[in-house]
Formats: structure tokens, C-alpha cells, sequence
């Protein structure tokens, strides 16, 4: 018997948003990066309190949920908010706050 899908793309998407935004780091950064009209490309760390290895872990995971992308330009990684996904979320999450 085949089972019957009950969540949609949709639930998918705005739980993987929610949990890439779960952490004040994160939202430290996404903060930041919406807030410049280009990518920021100096060393966060300068800025918050935490290891650059910890910093990477925040990172990635903003980066694996399509939230931010990073561009190598060495020695240094450019990040910019994905303005795509960045307007998805948003909108998914007006229309989930809505209900």
C-alpha cells in the first residue's frame, strides 16, 4: 500500500528556511547581508564573537537551506543573500503567518 504524501513543497520549504534561521548568529547574518546592496566580503569574525570554525557551521548551514551564496575570492569568500530564496521565504512565511 502506498503511502499518501500530507506535506507539501511548500511546508518543506518554510520548515528548512525555519531551521537554517533558528540561531541568532544566523540571524545576525542574514541581517547584515539584506542590509547591504552588495556581498560582504570581510571576515565576520572581526565583527561576532565566536571561532571562524563555529562562524563556518553557521555559514553552511544558511548556505545548504539557499538563504545566502559565497563566492571564493581569495584569501577571502564573498557572501551575498540569495535574493531568490530570500523572496521565497519571505513570502512563504506572510503566507503562513496569515493562517
Amino acid at each position: 500500500m502506498a503511502k499518501i504524501e500530507v506535506l507539501t513543497e511548500e511546508q518543506k520549504k518554510i520548515a528548512r528556511y525555519a531551521k537554517a534561521m533558528g540561531h541568532p548568529i544566523r540571524m545576525f547574518v542574514l541581517e547584515l547581508l539584506s542590509s547591504q546592496s552588495c556581498c560582504y566580503s570581510g571576515d565576520l569574525t572581526e565583527i561576532l564573537p565566536i571561532v571562524k570554525s563555529t562562524l563556518s557551521q553557521h555559514l553552511k548551514e544558511l548556505k545548504e537551506a539557499g538563504l545566502i551564496q559565497g563566492e571564493i575570492e581569495a584569501p577571502r569568500i564573498k557572501y551575498c543573500i540569495n535574493k531568490e530564496n530570500w523572496q521565497e521565504a519571505q513570502t512563504l512565511f506572510k503566507s503562513f503567518l496569515k493562517l
